[in-house]
């Protein structure tokens, strides 16, 4: 693991991502999670064992190109975003809108 994340797990994980594909994936117990741009998977995989106490058994990555966006006549780049799947292991589950 990475020195970078060893002691502060919760900063590798941003926030879940609820899109229409994230959302039916949630069927087959794989949750879709925004990321630090630099945490490897083995990091990912603890930060998310840590806090939600469950069993991962699989993650996929995503690093896509960084998206322009223009403002007026000003151009700019956006924040780099990391994807990542994460797949539970059966009787895991994460709750991502907690019953108030």
């Amino acid at each position: 693991m990475a020195e970078r994340f060893t002691d502060r797990l919760a900063d590798v994980i941003r926030r879940p991502l609820i899109t229409e594909k994230a959302t039916r994936a949630l069927d087959l117990n794989q949750y879709t999670f925004e990321v630090d741009h630099r945490a490897a998977k083995p990091d990912i995989k603890a930060a998310v064992e840590t806090l939600f106490d469950v069993k991962v058994i699989g993650i996929s990555t995503m690093n896509p190109p960084r998206r322009s966006r223009r403002v007026g006549r000003f151009a700019g780049k956006r924040a780099q975003v990391k994807k990542a799947v994460v797949r539970l292991a059966d009787g895991s589950s994460i709750q991502l809108f907690p019953e108030s």
